[in-house]
């Protein structure tokens, strides 16, 4: 969902839109990344657009130093050496946005593959300067559904980067969300955010810095781990690839398209297609194809949270004060990031409730319990030792299947 009243061809001439509509490519990159920076610093309630603060170098040294040292303390206490080597970086909301998007491109570009309507045999494509001048309630059915390919870039870029920009006005870190980045795993901060945190959930500001930090190198490192990010990116993306187009939903959510005409730029500032509901739409194009593989992911994702709560639990308590406290305030914000997060999530198959939450902690902490960090470190050797469905209820089931002493 877009911004409330913002239409993404707010800001752009006729000229703009003809030549985005001549780009090739299921996605309109140009589009998303422009709607990204802009929907990032929009104000919430209005989505009118707001002056970001920049960063202040005091608080991003401060910061630094907390991460380069809970880098230290997951180092120490896990197998995941690749803590040391993550780089880092503070940034504003524009930023942590395109970062993100580009990290996406893989899965959003292979959705939109999966989802653009065909051109019907009987009709040949229709180039956007045969559109000129053109209103689309003037065209025959075969002509509209060849435009619709047209448009479909547009859309997707559209609706990418509106997503990409809601998400970076919450996000606290690179890995909020566990998001199938194709991109190497980086340590992204977003100090705006992060302070309104701390104030919203009255937290002192170092606590939740060093709290948070640990958990963010936890999944970074988890990241660099090959098989781990591999296997989210493959998993995502057969997920997204088995979603069918469901034409009648499609005409119900973008019946507006009939209103727009090519020789008159004030129709495409009327136009909102963000303004659709694409929950509804996903809801229309699930298929049971996609069950096993939602299955895999939320259990590898119950899994990497899992870790990462019991390794901040064992690391954390004794050096932050506030631990418990934080902590809390971060499993509400996991859980209720609001709807362009939960959008998120769904469109990628990655939607976890409190009890995948729980299961992934109760794994994790059962096998602890039993061998020590080191024996639940084992996870990372290979793509084979993620839990089954059985193992990740009985954790004594795991570790007999990979030879542990318990």
């Amino acid at each position: 969902m877009g911004p409330s009243g913002w239409p993404f061809w707010q800001g752009l001439d006729l000229n703009d839109v003809m030549r985005m509509l001549g780009t090739p490519g299921p996605v309109n990159w140009e589009l998303a990344r422009r709607v990204a920076e802009e929907t990032s610093t929009a104000d919430p309630e209005t989505g009118q657009p707001t002056a970001e603060t920049p960063v202040d170098p005091v608080e991003r040294d401060k910061l630094l130093d907390l991460v380069r040292a809970a880098q230290t303390n997951i180092a120490n206490a896990t197998g995941l050496s690749h803590a040391l080597t993550l780089p880092v970086d503070v940034a504003n909301r524009q930023e942590w946005s395109r970062r993100t998007l580009d990290g996406l491109q893989p899965v959003i570009g292979a959705l939109a593959v999966a989802l653009t309507p065909p051109i019907p045999t009987e009709s040949d494509p229709i180039s956007a300067e045969e559109l000129e001048g053109t209103p689309f309630a003037s065209l025959d059915p075969n002509m509209l559904a060849s435009i619709f390919p047209a448009l479909f870039p547009l859309m997707f870029g559209a609706y990418a980067g509106a997503l990409a920009g809601l998400l970076a006005q919450f996000a606290l870190g690179q890995y909020d969300l566990q998001l199938p980045l194709s991109s190497e795993p980086r340590l992204v901060f977003v100090a705006s955010n992060i302070d309104a945190f701390a104030n919203d959930w009255s937290l002192p500001i170092t606590d939740l810095r060093f709290a948070l930090a640990l958990r963010e190198v936890v999944h970074g490192a988890q990241r660099s781990i090959p098989w781990v990010r591999e296997r989210l990116l493959r998993l995502s993306t057969e997920y997204v690839q088995g979603y069918e187009l469901n034409p009648d939903a499609l005409a119900d959510q973008f019946g507006g398209l009939a209103n727009l005409d090519f020789s008159d730029p004030a129709s495409f500032e009327s136009l909102d297609l963000p303004g659709a509901d694409p929950a509804a739409l996903l809801d229309t194009m699930q298929t049971p194809q996609q069950r096993p593989v939602l299955e895999q992911l939320q259990r590898l994702a119950a899994v990497l949270e899992g870790y990462a709560d019991t390794v901040v639990d064992a690391v954390g308590e004794p050096l932050v004060p506030s631990l418990t406290q934080i902590e809390e305030a971060l499993r509400r914000h996991r859980v209720d990031r609001g709807r362009a997060a939960d959008f998120v999530d769904r469109m990628l198959g990655l939607e976890l409730g409190r009890e995948h939450y729980e299961q992934g902690h109760a794994f994790c902490r059962g096998v602890v319990e039993r061998a020590g960090l080191a024996g639940l470190d084992r996870l990372w050797e290979s793509e084979a030792m993620v839990p089954t469905p059985n193992e990740l209820a009985a954790p004594g089931l795991w570790l007999a299947r990979i030879d542990l002493d318990q």
